[in-house]
């Protein structure tokens, strides 16, 4: 996140069913952002260079995949 100049911001969050029920298992289960807002609304919206922060963060982590 650093080298794309994002700033981490960790919150609480439930996640999706799956990432629900691997969280009660005891299982680590990171979010990963989008940059949408209003999630689950008549107003959710994704700004695109939130997404393309997004699609970087991915190709970014794909590097150190091992």
């Amino acid at each position: 996140m650093k080298s794309l100049g994002v700033e981490p911001l960790p919150l609480a969050m439930r996640g999706g069913t799956d990432g629900s029920w691997l969280s009660a298992q005891g299982i680590f289960t990171p979010n990963f952002f989008t940059g949408a807002h209003n999630f689950h609304s008549i107003y959710e919206f994704l700004p695109m260079p939130s997404f393309e922060k997004s699609c970087l963060m991915v190709q970014e982590l794909m590097k150190h995949e091992g």
